[in-house]
């Protein structure tokens, strides 16, 4: 049996503390899970993991152990790595990043990434919420923000614009808005991630933060940006999301002088060391890739 194969899956179990999840995130069945396990241990002559009905935890042992054997597979990877064709790259990569960016925008240069790379394979995990990286195996994670999260590498691939927008039943229904002070007066939609709902803006050298009362929140960009399509109300967007439903007429910019605070769009990843030819080429990629679209100007 593959020692390094058997190595993997031991370090997946141990951070999801599931033969059951492991299984299922490396499409294999639960039985060679534990087959490969039970390996390592019979390799290792200890055993690495305390197993009952309702949990998977690491013995005193496999704790020690864990360590020696995560820097072991990253050896054993960048020997594979050093000796492939000069100019090939293959792999595997975990990805994390928000629904929004990942429906609209990130699957598409993914799909020419991997034409180009047709031996690397990609894993998306789609979540609105900051995850481990370390904890949940991540590869490279795509967040948005004004900063990066001071533990992880960060490189910046593209700016986050975002806009006020409406559909055009909902202007011609409801009072004129001129003023951020008119926010007031209408149906905001909010993200309801913040724990308040503020829109700063700034015209120029001029700002102003509005508390808007929403009547209709959401935890995800795209349920409110289909919201406002329906004329549920104004909703704040980021250009990487609207600017085609803006371009065709389907949402009208409110406020268009006045424009919120833009952010950073970052790859991050938890460490400089041991990153792979193809993180390295998909970081590369994605960098270019989004250097010049419309929405990023």
């Amino acid at each position: 049996m593959d020692k390094v194969t058997a190595a993997k899956v031991f370090i997946d179990v141990a951070h999801s503390e599931s033969f059951t999840a492991t299984a299922e995130r490396l499409e294999m069945s639960r039985s060679m899970v534990t087959r490969y396990v039970e390996a390592m241990e019979a390799w290792l002559n200890t055993r690495l993991l305390h197993r009952t009905t309702r949990k998977v935890s690491l013995t005193t042992i496999g704790v020690q152990y864990l360590a020696e054997i995560q820097q072991w597979v990253e050896t054993a990877d960048n020997i594979v790595n050093q000796i492939q064709p000069l100019g090939e790259i293959r792999g595997s990569i975990r990805l994390a990043v928000s629904m929004s960016f990942g429906h609209s925008q990130l699957m598409a240069a993914l799909t020419e990434f991997m034409a180009v790379h047709s031996k690397v394979s990609i894993d998306v995990d789609i979540q609105d919420v900051a995850t481990d990286l370390i904890k949940n195996r991540i590869d490279l994670a795509i967040r948005i923000a004004s900063s990066p999260d001071p533990t992880l590498i960060g490189k910046p691939i593209a700016k986050c614009h975002s806009v006020l927008v409406a559909s055009e039943h909902y202007l011609t229904t409801n009072s004129q808005i001129q003023t951020p002070e008119d926010l007031l007066n209408h149906s905001c939609l909010g993200y309801k991630n913040f724990e308040r709902h503020i829109w700063h803006l700034r015209q120029e050298k001029e700002y102003r933060s509005v508390e808007i009362k929403c009547r209709l929140t959401a935890n995800e960009a795209t349920a409110l940006m289909e919201a406002a399509v329906h004329g549920a109300g104004i909703t704040m967007q980021p250009t990487y999301l609207v600017h085609s439903l803006i371009q065709n007429g389907t949402l009208k910019q409110v406020l268009p002088s006045w424009t919120p605070q833009s952010m950073d769009i970052f790859v991050l990843y938890p460490s400089r060391r041991h990153l792979s030819p193809a993180v390295r080429a998909l970081i590369d990629f994605l960098a270019d890739y989004f250097e010049n679209k419309i929405w990023n100007e």
